[in-house]
């Protein structure tokens, strides 16, 4: 047996009923309700929509009502600069700094490379992450050009890892195709929690 091994446990051994994990609000009304009341510590969502339709934008509020509320929260953008991301967090008065007496910080990370991002989630230990966007991230393990099947498949496996490992809710932004689909593998809405578009 190795050390640290999984062992099953009879069903009736188990303890009585669990409670379900507490959602944590996204400080956004309709992003609360349609993931079912809040956020679930340790989920993968996956966020899809027409370009320019706001998912940016909607998950950089929620990023800043998560600094305000849950602890440091990291947002990683293979799209925009950190300055452009700050400049449409002050468009939209959404600057944590601002609050009297704040002290949790946003961080904005422009990186696409997979091994950076989880470096920086290791050292940062956020309470919210957003990758912005999971078809512009590349593992350094392939070869492949960023949003390749394999590239794209490696970066949500491993962000899932980090999210359940621990338990960090996490968004990846994911383009949409001309006719309105997914962009990438269609495994990647088989590994997230939840698909939202």
């Amino acid at each position: 047996k190795s050390a640290g091994a999984a062992r099953a446990v009879p069903f009736e051994g188990l303890a009585g009923p669990v409670a379900e994990a507490p959602r944590l609000a996204a400080g956004i009304g309709e992003l609360d309700r349609v993931t079912g009341g809040g956020v679930v510590p340790g989920s993968l969502v996956l966020l899809g929509g027409e370009p320019g339709i706001g998912k940016s934008t909607l998950l950089l509020q929620a990023a800043v009502h998560f600094a305000r509320t849950s602890g440091p929260v990291l947002y990683c953008s293979g799209e925009e600069s950190e300055h452009q991301i700050k400049a449409r967090g002050e468009r939209l008065g959404a600057d944590p700094s601002t609050d009297p007496g704040s002290r949790t910080p946003l961080y904005i990370l422009a990186e696409t490379c997979l091994e950076r991002i989880l470096e920086e989630i290791a050292r940062l230990k956020p309470s919210f992450i957003v990758v912005d966007s999971i078809q512009t991230v590349f593992s350094l393990k392939f070869q492949s050009a960023p949003g390749s099947v394999g590239q794209v498949r490696e970066s949500a496996t491993q962000l899932l890892f980090a999210a359940k490992g621990q338990n960090i809710p996490t968004f990846l932004v994911g383009h949409v195709t001309k006719d309105g689909a997914l962009a990438g593998p269609k495994a990647l809405e088989h590994i997230v929690d939840t698909v939202l578009y």
